[in-house]
Parts: structure tokens; sequence; C-alpha cells
């Protein structure tokens, strides 16, 4: 795969020309060593290279290969977008993002090999970008080869990554609306997190949307600043208003057997034709069945 542009303006070094186009660090260390190549106007170049006015520009790397040590599992996923770069997939409830002791076989990761494979992709080991817990439905951005995930990672890039979640609780939250700003810790042999002063910085946005008074149940939406595990079940649970469904953190069983948490929309800058790219996915049947209540 090769990645090129054109420069204009003053000369410039190639590492200053490739990292101004969020070609990570990493990237340009691994071409050095000998994991690709520099190419300029079409010619691969070595050593100390300049890019001058009107010069194309970039690097060629060599296709990703499928991981061997992952599963390819043969179950479908649900593609909301796709490009050369992207992919975009609705992840339903009860589907583990990536592989673990527990499910190495079946999980989102693995459909997406599967998937990847019998699309016959150039790139065939797919980086997740987002991550859900397993009983999350929604949204999940994934990279479809290295260098669209380390662009992501650049922080003017990484900033313009917005995630927004739709979640039901008991009860509703006053002020109707506002940030979360409490960090998270793990709890000692638990897979609970709790806020803790020790623990890391979180940040969640929220604002209450609807309150059902009668049946005492509010929508809520919510906006992660940060990306910590379990961080809107957390920082409900602190406020005394858990997910409904969410037995890991003593949310009401009544309504739903599932954590009431979807990631209803997602928005990122696409550097390779620098424009915002903003999705939404519609609710599961479960979710909108609260919604009827």
């Amino acid at each position: 795969m090769q990645f090129t542009w054109q420069h204009q303006g003053q000369s410039i070094a190639m590492k200053r020309f490739l990292t101004t186009h969020a070609i990570s660090m990493r990237t340009i260390k691994a071409i050095k060593h000998g994991s690709g190549t520099f190419v300029v106007n079409g010619q691969v170049r070595t050593g100390v290279i300049t890019i001058h006015d009107g010069d194309i520009a970039g690097v060629q790397l060599p296709d990703e290969a499928p991981d061997t040590a992952v599963a390819s599992s043969a179950r479908p996923v649900q593609v909301e977008y796709e490009d050369a770069n992207w992919l975009v997939i609705n992840k339903p409830a009860g589907l583990t993002s990536v592989p673990g002791p527990s499910n190495r076989t079946d999980t989102l990761v693995n459909r997406i090999k599967g998937y990847l494979i019998a699309t016959q992709a150039t790139n065939q080991r797919p980086h997740l970008i987002t991550r859900l817990d397993r009983d999350t439905s929604g949204l999940v951005l994934v990279a479809k080869h290295r260098v669209a995930q380390g662009m992501l990672t650049e922080p003017r890039i990484a900033a313009q990554l917005v995630k927004t979640y739709q979640a039901w609780i008991e009860g509703t939250i006053i002020p109707a609306g506002g940030t979360i700003d409490q960090p998270i810790g793990r709890m000692s042999d638990s897979p609970r997190r709790t806020v803790m002063a020790t623990g890391q910085r979180a940040i969640t946005k929220y604002q209450v949307e609807v309150t059902d008074l009668q049946h005492r149940v509010s929508r809520l939406r919510l906006e992660l600043v940060t990306g910590r595990t379990h961080q809107i079940r957390v920082h409900l649970t602190a406020l005394g208003h858990p997910l409904l469904g969410d037995a890991l953190y003593g949310g009401s069983q009544d309504w739903i057997q599932r954590q009431a948490l979807h990631a209803a929309t997602l928005q990122f800058f696409d550097p390779f034709t620098e424009k915002i790219l903003h999705f939404e996915a519609a609710l599961p049947a479960d979710l909108q069945a609260l919604n009827r209540r």
C-alpha cells in the first residue's frame, strides 16, 4: 500500500513532511528499520531526504496479512460504512469486542477478520479504534491498516473523535445536564471499576433527554471525553443511578436483561479525505422497547 501527498511551499525534511500528514513516528521508525520505503516522485529514496515544492512524496508499506494468532469467524458483521481505510460496524449486544481467555474464536475482531478475508481486502488485520463492552450495542470504528490507526493517535485528529451514547436509568439526575469529572480505578479482585482518588481522570458529559415520571425512568445522552473502562457505567453508578439492566453495578433487572447502553453516534476527522465523517446507529429492538414503555 502507498500513501503520497504533493508538497507546496518551502523545502522540508521527509520526517517533518510525513508528520504534517499525520504519519506516526512509529510508522516512520518502522520504515527506517526495513518495513517499507520512502518515495519521492515515484522513486524509492533513502538516507537524508528533502522534499521540495511540487514534489509528490510519501511511504510504501507491505500489505497486512491476517494475524495467524487470531481465529477467523464466518458469522456476519453489520457494516455501516466502508472505504479503503475505515470500517464502521454496528455491534450487537452480547458480542465481545476482542478475543480473551473466555472467548478466542467469535468476538467482533474474529468476525471482522472473517469479513476481510471473505471480501478479499488488501489488508486483513483489523485495528479497533473504539471498543464497547460485551453487552453494549452500537458503533465501533475500525482502521483497516496500521497507517490509518496511527493517524488517529495524532492529538489534533484524536481530539475530533466524538462518541455519543443513549442510556436509560431509574429516576433522574439533577441537574439535567452537566459534566462528570471523577477519576476511575479498578477494585481489587473484581471486574468492577469505581470512582477513587487514585484512579485515572475520567470525564463524561451528560444530558437528560426524557423522564417518564410514571415509571420513574429517564433516557440520557452522554458523550465520552475520556475513554476509561466501564466509564459511563461507573459514573452513573457514582451518581446513584446505575444503568437499567446493569447487574454488575446494581442496575434494575425489571426492564431489560443487559445494560441499557447504546453507542448511538460516531464522528471523526478522516485525514485521507480531510472531511468530517458522521454516523448514527438506530436503537436495537430491546432499547426501542424501553422507549415505548
